[in-house]
């Protein structure tokens, strides 16, 4: 009895070693809330500065907002370029999950430009980071007019970038999203927004990376027996006899010869034809189903002579850097809550953290709408006064103009003349 106890408690410690060292593997590489002294760890580039097209961020909650104190950086001028940069511990994502995470909120109406931000590896000189630097990820929003909405998913593999094939759509409100991607050690991955999946695959079929691991055969012929037919006629179904002696019309029954006929001018009266209710028309025998039915065929696929595996293929070279690199037309967006990490649990409780304050997001962007719409129709009325001031200072009085123009076009009526054609007579 004693070694059947202590052999349970060996089992018992062992157990909760091994959920120690699990907990002990799972890490946060790199989260950033952009306290106030984000700036001692992000970089601001001097791209595009010397052509005055390089744009400034603010340290803001924004205009519309869960928590004042829960503040990110906003882009800050239209038309320019942001690129700024945070270097991070390095990390691979060999043999373990990699998590990117985010949040945006896009406050202006942004008309055209990106909401991405990017994982960088190797050396970057972050006062040059710009649209030409090598990134590993980039993973985000992208908009432009009401048609383009979408959303990046950039991977780079031995040193060149691949798009992800399938057409990913973004959220273009002006609240708060959260952006997750997720890649796990079997090259599986999932996108989440606001903490639901979008979408989930794997890099062997969704990006251009190695060839398909099968292809079809394009040499294979269809089999001479195959039978893809799926109803045939029944060949039992036998003719009912006199069914061709049906006519396709009847005299009508009803009918009865006029009263006024002669048969010896009109001739011989015959009712009119109507539809014959008994014919139906061209036998044809029975549809049923074909018990030799075999599907449709389909070429078959065949195993790919130039697929190539690499076990590694979801390896992305060390991560040192994390980015944020767009171009706005109109700026207004709002970064927050970058996360990376290993444990996609962690970064849900992150999204349920945030909006814990939802509500009250939405609720100050209904408030800022209503001061918005009424600060426009304000403008509108004050823009529409202004112009009637300004016409009335050039002496223009549209009731006089109305006056004058009527009595112009009276003297001229051809009544006028007629009248006065009736006094000389």
């Amino acid at each position: 009895m004693a070694e059947i106890l202590n052999a349970n408690l060996l089992a018992l410690k062992l157990l909760v070693l091994f959920l120690c060292i699990q907990i002990s593997v799972s890490e946060i590489i790199f989260e950033e809330r952009f306290d106030d002294d984000w700036r001692s760890r992000w970089v601001i580039s001097d791209w595009k500065r010397s052509e005055g097209k390089a744009g400034t961020f603010k340290h803001t909650a924004g205009k519309w907002h869960g928590d004042p104190d829960d503040k990110g950086i906003q882009t800050h001028l239209d038309a320019r370029h942001y690129a700024i940069s945070a270097k991070i511990p390095e990390f691979s994502n060999k043999n373990r999950t990699l998590v990117l995470q985010y949040s945006i909120r896009l406050e202006q109406e942004i008309e055209c430009g990106g909401g991405y931000i990017k994982l960088l590896s190797g050396y970057v000189n972050q006062k040059k980071f710009g649209g030409d630097t090598p990134y590993s990820v980039m993973f985000g929003p992208d908009i432009c007019g009401s048609q383009k909405k979408h959303l990046h998913l950039i991977l780079s593999y031995q040193g060149q970038n691949y798009p992800i094939k399938k057409e990913l759509e973004c959220e273009t409100d002006k609240l708060t999203h959260f952006y997750t991607f997720i890649l796990r050690p079997d090259a599986s991955y999932s996108i989440l927004i606001d903490n639901r999946e979008r979408d989930s695959g794997s890099m062997y079929t969704d990006w251009d990376i190695l060839p398909p691991r099968k292809i079809k055969d394009v040499k294979a012929k269809k089999p001479v027996d195959w039978d893809d037919r799926e109803y045939i006629d029944d060949p039992n179904d036998v003719k009912p006899e006199g069914y061709d002696s049906i006519p396709k019309e009847i005299p009508d029954p009803k009918a009865k010869r006029p009263d006024n006929w002669d048969e010896d001018e009109d001739g011989i009266w015959k009712p009119p034809k109507i539809p014959n209710p008994a014919y139906k028309g061209k036998w044809k025998r029975k549809r049923i189903k074909n018990p030799n039915y075999k599907g449709k065929w389909k070429i078959p696929y065949i195993d790919n002579p130039e697929f190539e595996d690499d076990p590694d293929l979801y390896v992305l070279k060390p991560i040192k850097y994390v980015g944020i690199e767009v171009w706005q037309v109109k700026a207004g967006s709002v970064f927050d809550n970058i996360l990376i990490c290993d444990e996609p649990e962690y970064a849900k409780k992150v999204v349920e953290e945030v909006f814990a304050n939802r509500e009250n997001e939405k609720e100050a962007f209904e408030e800022a709408e209503k001061v918005r719409k009424a600060r426009e129709e304000e403008e509108a009325q004050r823009a529409r006064e202004e112009g009637e001031r300004r016409r009335r200072d050039r002496g223009y009085d549209r009731r006089r103009y109305k006056d004058r123009y009527r009595d112009r076009h009276r003297r001229h009526d051809p009544r006028d003349y007629l009248d006065d054609y009736h006094d000389e007579l």
